[in-house]
């Protein structure tokens, strides 16, 4: 077997800081038995958000969503170690976020105290120093969930990888219109979109799971 050739404009760059710690947690995230469950929501209310709260965006209605469901359904809001599960008082909500230098996941520490007004500053503040390399390990450190927004990119679901040692992350698709039959029949276009968690199966059970899903999904569509 021949080795590929070396090109000489090839550019070798080695992980630093917060990134490296990343590539060393998806190689601990693949050691994780995990499934998966998916719901399609109706993402009408969550797209009137803009006009009802200043600087507020469909994201931070799902993280507010996110944040009231994990109030209700602790063993989400959760750590996988040593043979041990971890729950938490506090939600702190990991975001991922798309960056000139790769993907990173700053938290919105205390996520379930706030309202969508501050749901939506904390989100801002923290993108916009995402994007200008400014975070500090403190910003990426500390949460107990994890939320993967794709929708905006156009891809219509995926399969979020486990943001360890955290028990639980959602995938977020892009919001189509689609055509809808209601519960007497009647059928109408909605907007909808696709939420898909991925649970460690070793913290997580499938109905507990279920229900929390249930619950984001509940509170998404009442936002």
């Amino acid at each position: 077997m021949t080795s590929a050739p070396v090109q000489d404009d090839a550019v070798t760059t080695p992980l630093k800081g917060i990134r490296r710690t990343a590539a060393r947690r998806m190689v601990a995230a693949w050691e994780a038995p995990v499934f998966h469950l998916a719901v399609e929501a109706d993402m009408g209310a969550a797209l009137t958000v803009k006009g009802r709260i200043p600087g507020a965006t469909v994201t931070d209605a799902i993280l507010a969503a996110c944040a009231r469901a994990l109030g209700e359904h602790p063993a989400l809001n959760a750590h996988y170690g040593d043979e041990a599960v971890t729950t938490f008082g506090s939600v702190n909500l990991g975001m991922a976020v798309d960056t000139g230098a790769g993907l990173v996941v700053p938290v919105i520490t205390d996520a379930g105290s706030l309202d969508m007004l501050g749901i939506a500053a904390a989100r801002r503040d923290l993108a916009t120093r995402a994007r200008e390399g400014r975070l500090s390990m403190a910003d990426v450190s500390g949460g107990t969930f994890t939320v993967s927004n794709l929708g905006m990119m156009g891809i219509d679901y995926f399969d979020a990888i486990l943001n360890v040692p955290q028990v639980a992350i959602l995938a977020v698709g892009a919001t189509r219109q689609e055509c809808a039959g209601d519960d007497d029949g009647a059928v109408s276009w909605r907007q909808r979109a696709r939420l898909t968690l991925t649970c460690d199966h070793r913290a997580v059970d499938g109905a507990t799971g279920a229900r929390f899903l249930t619950s984001i999904r509940e509170h998404l569509e009442a936002v």
